[in-house]
C-alpha cells in the first residue's frame, strides 16, 4: 500500500480524486436519471427513453476528442465553464421540455459534458512520475468502479420516493458541484517538464496515432464493449429463471469485486501487459454463463469483477503513455469516446447473441469481444513502426505493463 499512499500525498491529487468522484458519479447516473424521467415522468415508452439515452451517449462520444482538444489550447478552466453552465441550463429545463426537444437537448448536453473522467486521467499524467502512474490510475478506477455502484442506485431510490424531476435537479447539482469543485482544485494538464515540449507546435496525427495507439483505442473499446454486455447478460439470465430483482445484488457484487481487483492490482510491483488483463478478463468471463440462479451468478461474475478495475486502470496508463503532452487532452479524449461507443455496442451485440441462443450466450459474446479486442491489440502493438524524427515516438513506448 506504500504505492498508494505516495500517489494520494502527491499535492492536488486527494482533493481532485474527491471532487472528480462526486462529479462522476452524478455523470454515471444521468442516463440512469432521463431514462426514468421520460418514463415515469412523461409517461412515455421504454424506447422512447432508450432514444434520449442514445442521444446523450452519442453527445458524449463525439465530444470527447473536441473538448480534450479545447483543453490542450484553452486551458481547463475555460472548458469546465462553458461545460458546466451548459449543464445547469441543460438538468434545470428537463422538466419542462417536450420529448423532441430533450432529444436534441440530451445530444448537446453529452457534446459539452464535464470532461471529469478524461481530467482526472490527463491530471494524473502531469502529477505523478513513471513509477506512482500505475497505483494513480488504478485508484481512478477504482474511482470510476464506485461511481457505477454509487450512482444509478441513489437515482432510482430518489425517483421512488421523490420524483424524477427533482431527481433530474439533483444531478444537475452534483455536475455542477462537481465542475465547480475540479475548477478550484485546478489540477496541472502537463508536468512542469512537459511545458516546453506542449508550447511548441501540436505535432500532426500520424506521427502519433500509430499502431500502438490504436492498439491502446481499441483495447478501450473492447474492454466497455464487455461490461455493457455482462449487464445485459445478468438480467437475461436472472430474467429466464424469475429472479430478475436479483440482478442489482449481482451488478453489486461484480462492483465490489473490481474495487478489490484494482486496489491489490495497484499495490503490485510488476504489472501485467494491458492485453493479457483484457484476454483475461475475456477467458474469465464466459464460464459466467453457467450459472442458472443469483447466488452461483455471484459466485461467477467474482472472477471478472477481480480484473475489471486493472484491465480500466491499464489502459488509460497506456494511453497516458502514448500521448504527446502537446495532444495529450484531444489523445485522452479518444479514449473516453472509444469507451463510449464500447458501452454503446456492447448490449446490442449481446443483446442479439442472447436473441439466437440462450442467456449463456451473453456472457460467451461478451466474452469473445474482449477476447478480439486483445488480440487485435496484442498483434497491433507488436508491429514494426518507421522511424520518423520528431522528439516524442509513440512507437517506442512498450504495451507490456
Amino acid at each position: 500500500m506504500a504505492g498508494y499512499r505516495q500517489v494520494l500525498t502527491v499535492p492536488g491529487m486527494a482533493p481532485l480524486l474527491g471532487v472528480s468522484l462526486l462529479a462522476r458519479t452524478a455523470i454515471t447516473a444521468d442516463v440512469m436519471a432521463l431514462t426514468l424521467y421520460v418514463v415515469l415522468g412523461l409517461e412515455l415508452s421504454y424506447a422512447a427513453a432508450g432514444g434520449v439515452a442514445a442521444a446523450l451517449t452519442a453527445g458524449v462520444a463525439l465530444g470527447g476528442p473536441l473538448l480534450g482538444r479545447m483543453i490542450d489550447s484553452r486551458g481547463l478552466r475555460s472548458v469546465l465553464l462553458v461545460t458546466v453552465l451548459v449543464q445547469v441550463v441543460f438538468w434545470l429545463s428537463v422538466p419542462i421540455l417536450p420529448y423532441s426537444i430533450l432529444l436534441v437537448a440530451s445530444f448537446v448536453a453529452g457534446l459539452l459534458m464535464v470532461p471529469a473522467q478524461a481530467v482526472s486521467r490527463q491530471a494524473i499524467a502531469a502529477m505523478t512520475t513513471a513509477e506512482q502512474r500505475r497505483a494513480a490510475f488504478a485508484l481512478e478506477s477504482v474511482q470510476g468502479e464506485l461511481s457505477y455502484i454509487v450512482g444509478p442506485a441513489v437515482v432510482i431510490l430518489g425517483a421512488a420516493t421523490l420524483s424524477p424531476e427533482v431527481v433530474a435537479w439533483g444531478v444537475g447539482a452534483a455536475i455542477l458541484a462537481g465542475g465547480v469543485g475540479i475548477a478550484l482544485v485546478n489540477p496541472p494538464m502537463r508536468a512542469a517538464d512537459e511545458a516546453d515540449a506542449a508550447a511548441a507546435e501540436r505535432p500532426p496525427r500520424r506521427q502519433w496515432l500509430g499502431a500502438k495507439m490504436i492498439a491502446a483505442l481499441t483495447m478501450a473499446f473492447g474492454t466497455t464493449t464487455l461490461l455493457s454486455g455482462v449487464d445485459l447478460a445478468i438480467v437475461a439470465t436472472l430474467r429466464e429463471v424469475g429472479q430478475v430483482s436479483w440482478a442489482a445484488v449481482v451488478v453489486v457484487v461484480f462492483g465490489v469485486s473490481s474495487v478489490v481487483g484494482g486496489l491489490i492490482y495497484g499495490a503490485l510491483t510488476r504489472p501485467l501487459p494491458t492485453w493479457l488483463l483484457l484476454g483475461l478478463l475475456g477467458l474469465a468471463t464466459i464460464p459466467a454463463g453457467l450459472a442458472h440462479d443469483w447466488p452461483w451468478l455471484c459466485v461467477a461474475v467474482v472472477g471478472s469483477g477481480l480484473l475489471t478495475a486493472p484491465t480500466l486502470g491499464t489502459v488509460a496508463d497506456a494511453v497516458s503513455r502514448l500521448a504527446p503532452p502537446a495532444v495529450r487532452g484531444e489523445v485522452i479524449g479518444l479514449q473516453s469516446s472509444a469507451q463510449s461507443a464500447g458501452f454503446a455496442l456492447g448490449s446490442p451485440l449481446v443483446g442479439v447473441a442472447i436473441d439466437l441462443s440462450v442467456p449463456a450466450g451473453g456472457f460467451a459474446a461478451a466474452g469473445l469481444a474482449g477476447l478480439a479486442a486483445a488480440l487485435t491489440g496484442y498483434l497491433l502493438s507488436r508491429r514494426p513502426a518507421a522511424r520518423t524524427a520528431v522528439a516524442f515516438h509513440p512507437d517506442s513506448v512498450d504495451l507490456r505493463w
